[in-house]
């Protein structure tokens, strides 16, 4: 996949972002910053959480991508008694007396972990690594995964009954955390109309492994200007308690802030937000568009900013 110059390349992804949207749209109805966000990850070469009740799509949305991008795509279903090897594989005694590796659902390139907070904090740990080293380790020997390797986890936010939730630490690898909500009447009246006739829906592919690693290699090759970079770390400084750029309404609402690793999604986010938008580099829009998203799971609210009902994203609009 070859483009005469950078602009052109940056066209193409603009294009193929939108050639995607619409194939996703002939499935998917609405939920269009939620779709929005999970492209911006996948080309920005992130992970993404997805929390929402159940049955508002979440792995129909995640199937319709792989196919769209032809992709290969795995689904785990976390339970409490599911163990590390059932995910990155496990030796076993072949017939020629000798140990082979059999790899586990994690070797592919879209993994969607349903309900990771269903699953004890072992068998978390070893999806969270392979998430963050791209390779898992068995019996002291290292495999690489496969190129694109993608997570998407879902989390059920009603019930906390048997599940274990995300410590800070392993939430901090995902690059958003993306709220579904309910659709509106009218599209929750176009979804039970597909869906209860015999109306079968073709999704064309799109894009293939290949195009998508070159994608996220232009991503990252995209500039951006000094003050942009100033204003999306900045931002991140702001949530922190107590730091030289807080404010006092900041140190009562907040009990802790974002870390580094926000400040790198802001601008990777915001240069791939720019790209799809027609735009050759990112402005502060760009970052403030992506910033919600990557920073409501990255803070932790104090009792005030919960007796007063403030949610993460209120807090963070007011950084603004």
């Amino acid at each position: 996949m070859q483009h005469r110059s950078d602009v052109e390349a940056a066209d193409a992804l603009r294009q193929a972002y939108q050639q995607i949207r619409s194939e996703i749209g002939k499935v998917i109805i609405g939920q269009d910053e939620v779709v929005k966000f999970v492209l911006v990850s996948i080309f920005s070469n992130g992970h993404c959480l997805l929390v929402g009740v159940p049955g508002l799509a979440k792995t129909l949305l995640v199937q319709t991508i792989a196919q769209v991008l032809d992709l290969d795509f795995k689904r785990i279903q976390f339970t409490p008694d599911l163990m590390p090897s059932d995910i990155i594989g496990s030796e076993i005694l072949g017939e020629d007396r000798n140990f082979k590796f059999i790899p586990g659902p994690v070797f592919s390139n879209i993994i969607l972990a349903d309900e990771i907070n269903r699953t004890p904090p072992k068998t978390q740990a070893a999806l969270l690594e392979a998430m963050q080293e791209k390779a898992v380790t068995a019996a002291g020997i290292t495999h690489k995964l496969a190129q694109p390797f993608f997570v998407l986890a879902t989390q059920n936010p009603i019930e906390q009954e048997g599940t274990y939730p995300l410590p800070e630490a392993q939430l901090d690898r995902f690059m958003f955390s993306v709220a579904l909500n309910y659709p509106s009447f009218q599209e929750e009246l176009q979804v039970v109309k597909n869906t209860t006739s015999t109306l079968q829906t073709d999704v064309n592919k799109i894009l293939n492994a290949s195009q998508i690693i070159y994608f996220q290699q232009l991503v990252r090759d995209i500039p951006v200007t000094d003050h942009v970079m100033e204003y999306a770390v900045k931002l991140v400084s702001k949530t922190r308690p107590n730091g030289e750029f807080a404010t006092p309404q900041i140190n009562r609402l907040l009990t802790w802030g974002a870390g580094p690793r926000a400040s790198q999604f802001l601008i990777l986010g915001a240069k791939c937000h720019a790209v799809i938008n027609g735009k050759y580099s990112p402005d502060i829009e760009d970052v403030q568009a992506i910033a919600k998203p990557i920073l409501s799971h990255r803070i932790v609210r104090s009792y005030h900013a919960e007796a007063e009902g403030l949610s993460a994203a209120d807090i963070i609009e007011q950084l603004f």
